[in-house]
């Protein structure tokens, strides 16, 4: 096993806000309903006792994506986020052309946070709308409704965003797959830049997960993800990864930089990290409750593990797979500093199961593969 060279893997910064209005029933992120004055500058100061903590861990590298994300970023002051971008800046080296993405819900805008943001720094922003629909908006325990949704995007578009996100989800409790389209419909005439069109989930330790509601069957699942995929594809949205769709020139360079196993730096309550050392891979961890975390801020690392062999082969896969185009096979050996015959075996058994491209040099999966990407990943979980 050769250690990849820190230097030659791209590097971004996570930073995580945990408060939101109100805990959504489907939600399993690191989110903690606000009950009193929110703690900005406290929080604020948090995170950059985090980033100059690790600031010596990165020997120079420079970051080329920030990513803002929760719980609900949105409900931060404009200034807020300028002292933390500013204070970002003047610790870590940040690339001339730096994406900076930040979420916000409909429920919790400011016309002039969204103009403060763009001042900051902050150059795409991603909405959270999940639905059109106001019966299922309740149903899902969101605190907007779809003019509130429609409100919000224009507002971005006034304060100048030339590259927004919408999140929307399919798969909702008793939708049916004309309501699912016409939710992609409604989100299409917005005409953002980027989409991520995802199906929910029923995760544990959710409300929904303990009161589990009706959703639709296999079979309309896989009608509303047929059909959602023809109707973006015709309105010039290329699927690049599972759930994410964009015009030309717009995919998420954040979330790429995940998927081709590339390092990013945590901040905030529990968020997670990843950085290539001279060791090996590491993963990190923050303290997940916010009090705790700001009580030891610089100090708020909760856990950290060198990936072993069969967790780096894994890890790769499961995120590189997700990609449409998949990657080239060397950049396997590149991100894990493992040989390319550590995949041999299940590499050989995913191309017979039509799960995986036969093109020598690339790791792409299949139509099939995409399809069934539970199967593909659990070839390499065997092996």
């Amino acid at each position: 096993m050769t250690q990849p060279l820190p230097g030659d893997v791209p590097l971004s910064l996570y930073v995580h806000v945990p408060w939101c209005l109100r805990k959504c029933p489907y939600c399993d992120f690191n989110s903690h309903e606000l009950k009193g004055a929110l703690p900005e500058q406290a929080y604020v100061e948090a995170l950059l006792a985090d980033v100059e903590a690790d600031a010596p861990r990165i020997a120079g590298r420079s970051v080329q994506s920030i990513f803002i994300g929760g719980g609900t970023p949105s409900l931060f002051s404009g200034r807020s986020i300028a002292c933390l971008l500013e204070g970002v800046a003047a610790r870590l080296p940040l690339a001339e052309d730096v994406e900076i993405t930040l979420e916000a819900n409909p429920g919790a805008v400011d016309a002039k946070h969204f103009a403060a943001y763009r001042e900051a720094g902050v150059n795409r922003l991603s909405i959270g709308v999940q639905s059109f629909s106001g019966e299922k908006l309740q149903a899902l325990g969101r605190v907007h409704d779809a003019e509130q949704a429609r409100a919000a995007f224009r507002v971005a578009r006034e304060a100048g965003y030339g590259n927004i996100n919408l999140d929307l989800m399919y798969g909702l409790p008793e939708q049916s797959p004309q309501q699912a389209l016409e939710d992609l419909r409604q989100a299409l005439d917005l005409e953002p830049e980027h989409l991520s069109w995802y199906q929910l989930t029923i995760e544990p330790n959710t409300l929904f997960h303990h009161q589990p509601p009706t959703v639709p069957d296999d079979d309309r699942l896989m009608e509303m993800q047929e059909a959602g995929l023809a109707l973006l594809a015709g309105q010039g949205y290329a699927q690049y990864e599972v759930s994410a769709h964009a015009r030309e020139g717009f995919r998420c360079r954040h979330n790429l930089n995940y998927w081709r196993f590339g390092d990013y730096l945590a901040a905030g309550a529990g968020a997670h990290g990843k950085l290539t050392e001279k060791e090996g891979v590491r993963r990190y961890w923050r303290a997940r409750q916010p009090n705790a975390y700001m009580n030891s801020a610089g100090r708020a690392v909760a856990g950290e593990r060198l990936l072993a062999a069969d967790d780096l082969r894994l890890e790769f896969m499961m995120n590189a797979l997700r990609l449409n185009d998949g990657v080239p096979m060397a950049l396997f050996a590149e991100r894990t500093g493992l040989a390319e015959a550590a995949l041999s075996e299940p590499l050989a058994r995913a191309r017979d199961q039509g799960l995986l491209d036969d093109e020598a040099g690339w790791l792409r999966p299949t139509l099939r593969g995409r399809h069934f990407l539970n199967d593909l990943l659990g070839v390499f979980l065997d092996g």
